[in-house]
């Protein structure tokens, strides 16, 4: 009966629905004003930049961006010959009180998950801050993160 329980208490837990957020990762020219121009066509074509981050290399700069149109972004990628990568990545809501970065990370760690980069989202929906997190299993990520109590998003909570 014990193993009954576990399985029932497991399928009672909300998984998010909806489409997985998709980041969307630009490689631009170290020049001045490369992600200013980025940052134009994106907003001439009514798609905000809902999440950033920048890492710099001597040669180019890596521009990851969580979109509220991904899939209008990348056809106005390819017709513009802008290369690009997407991927899945977890979006999780934080708060001040019962569910702090630390308790996030934890629930992470004992998923045995590895963090290959996280960043913080231009907006907050519900007034809580957003992580951005991209791990090993993304999977496997979010449903740990769902089970701990946290509010995991998915790509509707973000383009509404």
């Amino acid at each position: 009966m014990p193993e009954e329980n576990a399985v029932m208490k497991e399928a009672a837990v909300e998984k998010p629905e909806g489409t997985a957020i998709r980041q969307i990762s630009v490689f631009l020219q170290n020049r001045v004003g490369a992600l200013m121009a980025l940052t134009k066509l994106l907003q001439d074509n009514s798609i905000e930049i809902l999440g950033i981050s920048m890492q710099d290399t001597t040669e180019m700069t890596l521009v990851r961006l969580i979109l509220s149109d991904p899939e209008s972004a990348c056809l106005l990628f390819i017709e513009r010959g802008i290369p690009y990568a997407e991927c899945r990545i977890i979006v999780v809501e934080l708060s001040e009180s019962r569910h702090r970065l630390a308790d996030c990370l934890s629930c992470l760690l004992a998923a045995e998950l590895n963090i290959e980069f996280c960043y913080s989202l231009l907006i907050r929906p519900h007034d809580f801050p957003l992580l951005a997190i991209h791990c090993d299993d993304v999977d496997v990520g979010c449903d740990s993160l769902a089970k701990a109590g946290f509010q995991v998003l998915c790509q509707g909570d973000l383009s509404r």
